[in-house]
């Protein structure tokens, strides 16, 4: 560059940040001052690249870039493919055999962190928990995690997203709370259905072992027996790996579903009050998630809430090692002066936790204020070295500085509850972050594209029909029951004929078929067996194998192969050019076989199929 003496090649790892880059240039240029940044161009538009970002993070390959100089645009060209991330758990300073004996199971005895919540429930104990869990593994440890229900469900199959949030569907086919996705997307982790407690588990267990005589004609109880239960369920799944590599884990992080005082979580407290002890003390560290509101027009900090939440706590025998605060803002340091004096915890472990730009910033704010370091002393951890956290640094800067939008509809039938379709959501937000693009997503409501509707409201009718028309894609997810079916299909319809991106899935991927029969195929009564028992083109029917008088785990369920069809389609393209991916299933109807050769030959492929090639996988049009 003209604007230096002589020309220069900087040399970075890829985990370290733009800030080094930047301070070496205004160096050599000799102007601590300077101002220098690095822009992204994503189509017509432009984002600022946060100087935190790591090299990994910041050079999109084949992509443009532009590094401003005080003033002057330089053109960036970044060759070669996309730069690979840097694996979280590896630490690049050591040679391989280091590295593997660092891999290699440990022998140390397990930790546990506990997390509980009080006030009031959705207070952010699921993020607080993958957030401490993501720091343990930051610093290098293996790390598992295991959700306490108390609710007397077997498991969360069968409950409404409108009581509960999405079920989330796991490896093993397990139905579970949705914290456990949160768990996988912070922690990197495949988890299983009995990472998932429920008291409806624990009882049916107790039952069955008194059934085959294991107590031995002892009046069985909640406790010992009860407790015991969950005890050994906990020690034994906490000892699983979760995360793809031989031997226990080195900490298990176990979050208490509900409130402190709820009757239905008293067996779990108990369990875990006893648990602590026979472990070892020393071995756990207790988290309370609770409320700190502000109140009147002052804004002064109430911390009688978290007082008696935590004399409650402290009551049922379990004391808080860390208090997380969770708050509309930063809390003031006499706030925590106040809990750690009513609460018997220390000051530097009062936690404030106040609302962020985006959910990878909790991670980060926690971290902030050294609780990392007093949790590794309290279990008695050494921290090692890793990438994890300039990586995830990188991710919540990255979220911050998006500003080309691509505008997503989710047509769907719980819309008024976001959390019903938080794995669909969280999927957007990480391919827009892919894209470098930021995600708008359009929430509509199936019902209110129906005729009907314009009957009813027209007001509706039209706004979701004008939503519809503004959208760069859209995604029609699953859902049960024959509400909103209709319009679901008339947005399949739109997308077709107007050619916007569309992507079905589940009862999304059916409504497309049935679409696509009726309009283009030209049965008009083409229909789901699951809506229309009588239709004479059922072109999605009911698996046999599926039993018809059972709702709870007896669907097509947890991760099966699909086949594709050749490695240039379009779903082998995404995947990379894999000829087989492995996706979750929840459903009980499939594609009628009997009409796979119509749709084949009409243009409506069905590319990917399960191995024995009877259920269709995924469609391509």
């Amino acid at each position: 560059s003209s604007v230096l003496d002589r020309p220069r090649v900087y040399a970075f790892a890829l985990n370290e940040s733009l800030d080094k880059f930047f301070e070496c240039l205004r160096e050599d240029m000799g102007n601590p001052q300077l101002k220098i940044e690095l822009a992204c161009t994503v189509g017509e538009g432009e984002s600022v690249v946060s100087s935190k970002m790591v090299h990994s993070y910041a050079w999109g390959a084949g992509s443009s870039r532009t590094l401003r100089v005080d003033g002057t645009d330089y053109e960036v060209s970044v060759l070669g493919e996309r730069m690979p991330r840097v694996p979280s758990t590896v630490d690049m300073s050591l040679t391989p055999r280091k590295r593997a004996l660092a891999d290699a199971p440990r022998t140390r005895g397990m930790k546990y962190v506990i997390v509980t919540g009080g006030v009031v429930s959705g207070i952010g104990k699921g993020v607080t928990a993958s957030s401490v869990g993501m720091l343990i593994k930051s610093a290098g440890y293996r790390v598992t995690a295991i959700k306490i229900d108390p609710y007397l469900n077997m498991d969360a199959g069968t409950m409404s997203p409108f009581e509960h949030g999405e079920v989330f569907v796991l490896d093993d086919g397990g139905e579970a709370d949705l914290d456990l996705g949160n768990y996988e997307r912070f922690c990197d982790l495949n988890l299983g259905r009995d990472n998932n407690i429920t008291t409806g588990k624990i009882y049916q267990s107790v039952l069955e072992k008194e059934r085959k005589g294991d107590f031995l004609g002892k009046t069985v109880q909640v406790v010992p027996h009860v407790t015991n239960t969950i005890q050994e369920w906990i020690e034994r799944q906490a000892h699983a790996p979760a995360d793809g590599k031989p031997g226990a884990p080195d900490v298990c992080v176990i979050e208490l579903g509900g409130t402190v005082g709820d009757i239905e979580s008293m067996p779990f407290i108990e369990a875990i009050r006893q648990f602590q002890w026979k472990v070892g003390r020393e071995n756990v560290a207790f988290f309370h998630v609770s409320l700190v509101p502000v109140v009147g027009a002052v804004g002064e900090e109430k911390t009688k809430p978290t007082q008696h939440s935590v004399q409650s706590l402290r009551a049922l025998g379990i004391s808080p090692d860390f208090l997380m605060c969770r708050s509309t803002r930063p809390l003031d340091e006499k706030t925590k002066e106040k809990l750690a004096m009513f609460c018997h915890v220390p000051s530097d472990q009062c936690v404030g936790m106040h609302d962020v730009s985006n959910i990878y910033r909790v991670p980060l704010l926690i971290e902030e204020q050294g609780i990392l370091d007093t949790l590794l002393a309290r279990l008695d951890l050494e921290r090692l070295q890793t990438p994890v956290l300039a990586e995830w640094q990188s991710l919540a800067e990255l979220v911050d500085s998006l500003t080309v939008e691509v505008n997503i509809a989710i047509v769907g039938k719980y819309t008024s509850l976001g959390d019903a379709y938080l794995s669909v959501t969280k999927a957007l937000n990480h391919a827009s972050y892919a894209c470098e693009r930021k995600l708008v997503i359009t929430w509509i409501e199936a019902t209110e594209l129906e005729p009907e509707m314009k009957e009813a409201d027209a007001t509706k009718y039209a706004r979701a029909w004008e939503l519809l028309s503004k959208v760069d894609g859209v995604l029609v997810p699953g859902g049960f029951g024959d509400r909103g079916v209709e319009g679901k299909i008339l947005a399949a319809k739109y997308a077709r004929e107007n050619k916007v991106p569309y992507f079905g899935i589940c009862l999304g991927f059916q409504v497309a078929v049935i679409e696509y029969a009726r309009n283009v195929l030209g049965w008009k009564d083409a229909h789901s067996a699951e809506f229309d028992e009588t239709t004479k083109h059922a072109v999605v029917m009911y698996m046999p194998e599926i039993s018809k008088t059972h709702m709870g785990g007896t669907m097509r369920l947890g991760s099966r192969r699909a086949v594709l069809k050749n490695n240039t389609c379009l779903p082998a393209r995404l995947y990379g050019g894999v000829t087989a991916v492995d996706e979750r299933h929840r459903h009980r109807y499939e594609v009628n076989p009997a009409y796979i050769q119509q749709f084949n030959q009409s243009g409506f492929e069905f590319v990917g199929q399960d191995v024995d090639g009877e259920r269709m996988e995924i469609f391509e049009l």
